[in-house]
């Protein structure tokens, strides 16, 4: 039955991804306008990311001006890597390393905006000096209600950056990793076997989101009632929201692909055409979170203001901890 159905079936399902001219001759008139419009978001995405960019760095302190350029640009990077993706099919495995690598810094950023939200780790440590955080937070502990709060120390503020940052640092590197198995042969996401370099590299880097996930949860948990003035939850949401649609999204549609419920299109095999299909989806989405993050973020306010007022020493205390993260 098998032997059959590979008959019948047309060679270019068993055969690489089509070059980029060989894709665009075989668009018909829809196809050409839906590469029109979807190019027309990526560049309209990319273009109000680098005027936001220079209103950040006009208008905002540094540190913090880094970091909002860095999570600013999350959804107009991916974008862009999709529509590179849409129009050059062979170099989705490069478009996509740029787009994980690039988002496995944005969420080390956000727990770092998170903390100069707040004036920065020092003064993060003096605010919370006296207090616990809970810790029993998605997606690791989200059901271990047991767990006890800890307290707020120099060495747990170093452990959520580390947690965050390892991610940073180990996904890149594995994504170079794989790439260069790819071009070798070696790494093929159809490829299950044991032996299969995939079957490796992927639990594991699921392993890493998930423990880099943690840190940011229980920062955001903890702080956000004394940010909701600042729009944090939408920012949070909106963070999330890239998150759920650059990885979980585009595994779907990847397993999907390998299963074989999408189906073969010549010149696109079925794994091909997913993650055809993964980009083209992918520019929309992030057109419009461009777009919300843009209603967001692109505005100026100062940092939460202190708590006690009236408690002179530690005013002083704060005040000597911004101008030494000013670097004043």
């Amino acid at each position: 039955m098998e032997e059959s159905l590979n008959s019948t079936a047309d060679p270019a399902c068993f055969q690489e991804p089509p070059l980029a001219m060989d894709m665009i001759k075989q668009l018909d008139v829809f196809g050409t306008c839906l590469y029109a419009v979807l190019t027309f978001m990526s560049c309209v995405s990319l273009l109000l990311y680098l005027e936001w960019c220079v209103f950040i760095y006009k208008k905002m302190p540094y540190p913090k001006k880094t970091t909002l350029i860095w999570i600013s640009g999350a959804s107009p990077i991916i974008a862009t890597m999709a529509c590179f993706g849409m129009w050059i099919p062979r170099a989705v495995m490069f478009t996509d390393m740029v787009s994980n690598c690039y988002f496995a810094v944005v969420v080390y950023k956000v727990l770092v905006l998170l903390i100069e939200e707040l004036g920065g780790s020092s003064i993060f440590l003096l605010r919370f000096s006296e207090k616990t955080f809970r810790i029993n937070t998605g997606p690791c502990c989200c059901c271990c209600p047991c767990l006890p709060r800890v307290p707020v120390t120099r060495r747990l503020l170093f452990l959520l950056k580390l947690g965050a940052l390892q991610y940073a640092i180990l996904k890149t590197a594995l994504s170079v990793l794989a790439v260069v198995l790819w071009t070798n042969g070696n790494f093929d996401l159809s490829d299950l076997e044991i032996t299969g370099a995939a079957i490796w590299l992927n639990p594991f880097i699921g392993v890493l989101t998930i423990i880099s996930l943690w840190p940011v949860a229980i920062v955001f948990m903890n702080t956000n009632s004394l940010l909701r003035s600042l729009s944090i939850v939408p920012k949070y949401a909106m963070y999330q929201l890239v998150l759920v649609l650059s990885q979980l999204q585009t595994s779907i549609i990847n397993i999907l692909a390998l299963d074989g419920t999408i189906a073969c299109v010549p010149p696109l095999s079925s794994q091909a055409r997913g993650s055809m299909l993964s980009q083209q989806i992918m520019i929309v989405e992030m057109f419009i979170i461009s777009l919300v993050s843009r209603c967001l973020y692109r505005r100026t306010y100062d940092t939460v203001p202190f708590e006690s007022h009236d408690d002179e020493q530690k005013s002083k205390a704060v005040l000597q901890a911004t101008l030494v993260e000013h670097d004043v």
